[in-house]
């Protein structure tokens, strides 16, 4: 059992170590166009794709992030490096939470710190954020190993041959109950947030009555 758990964790840690967030002096210096925004994001996140042919981000994803409000709109058709990170921030929220739970999370950053030159910027925020992931993935190593060897000790009465497949499923259902969890707490943290609605709302009423 020792020699399959010490096998898990060695490719588990090299898929962690190929996950590499885009690193702050990878961020482009200049505006982009769209084509050129789309090609930083697919390259930079390659890694992150399940499948070869998968899409990290498209000019119709763009487009749609628009129209949701979740992005600033370009300048002169050009993206700028707050818009590079905005799209990042995006990226890696919308595997997990609703357009309407991004919103609440990211507009109110984007509207105090994208290009905001006086103070904290968006940059020092990704800065800040994503530089908590190394400690992180050595956290996330070691929760996986433990789930991973509760997961080899269920079943024991099984016959062998089916028990690799009733381990794998015991470790899919430990996992996803802690997606699940967190999920939930991460949806209750955002329903703690000041609403955009009623902030829309509000400054609705106060023009209406100007």
């Amino acid at each position: 059992m020792s020699n399959e758990i010490h096998e898990f964790l060695r490719k588990i840690l090299e898929k962690l170590q190929a996950i590499d967030y885009v690193k702050p002096e990878s961020l482009p210096n200049i505006d982009l166009y769209m084509d050129q925004v789309t090609t930083f994001m697919n390259t930079q996140l390659a890694s992150m794709k399940r499948h070869k042919e998968d899409k990290i981000l498209t000019k119709t994803m763009i487009n749609n992030y628009a129209k949701n409000n979740l992005l600033p709109p370009p300048d002169k058709k050009k993206y700028s490096k707050d818009h590079v990170l905005t799209l990042l921030f995006i990226y890696y929220f919308k595997n997990i939470l609703s357009i309407s739970d991004i919103q609440n999370i990211l507009n109110p950053i984007t509207d105090k710190y994208f290009k905001n030159d006086n103070g904290l910027s968006l940059q020092d925020i990704y800065n800040e954020v994503f530089g908590l992931e190394h400690e992180e993935a050595q956290l996330i190593l070691k929760e996986l190993a433990r789930k991973y060897k509760t997961s080899l000790k269920t079943f024991a009465d099984v016959p062998k041959e089916d028990a690799e497949l009733l381990h794998k499923f015991s470790f899919i259902c430990m996992l996803s109950f802690d997606v699940y969890i967190k999920k939930l707490i991460i949806e209750q943290t955002i329903d703690k947030l000041p609403s955009l609605k009623s902030d829309s709302d509000n400054t609705k009423k106060k023009k209406e009555k100007e």
